[in-house]
């Protein structure tokens, strides 16, 4: 079953937490503000949609029942999706309109891996938040 609630709703949020902490580390304004809000929004319910799905791809393509060690495992997935997102919200934080940013324009790391964080172990809390959002908020 796809879980759609929690990726449209996280993904708002954690993309939004995501842009307020770029925006604080980076200081842009203007269109590229804009435009990295978009990126950092549909990234991020990429990777959660990702993240909640993971147990139905491993069981559609047999992975979890074969039993094969890293593979087989629904955390070390997430953990994955969630590393291949701390990596690439840091390496877009470092372009700035086509080149690298100078030394110590990048997104502080702290910020990338708590965000990656939070998608990886969203599974785990969604069930807390999702009773307390409005039900207009919930198909």
């Amino acid at each position: 079953m796809v879980i759609w609630n929690a990726v449209i709703v996280l993904g708002v949020i954690l993309g939004l937490y995501e842009l307020i902490a770029i925006h604080s580390d980076l200081n842009f304004r203007g269109s590229h503000w804009i435009g990295h809000g978009f990126h950092s929004v549909i990234l991020m319910m990429v990777a959660l949609f990702a993240v909640f799905n993971w147990p139905e791809f491993l069981d559609v393509t047999t992975l979890a029942t074969r039993n094969i060690p890293l593979i087989s495992s629904i955390w070390i997935g997430r953990i994955a999706i969630g590393l291949i997102l701390n990596f690439k919200m840091h390496a877009v934080s470092k372009a700035v309109h086509g080149q690298l940013a100078a030394r110590g324009m990048a997104e502080h790391w702290f910020h990338t891996l708590l965000i990656s964080g939070l998608v990886v172990v969203a599974p785990l809390y969604w069930p807390f938040i999702e009773p307390l959002l409005p039900g207009w908020l919930l198909f």
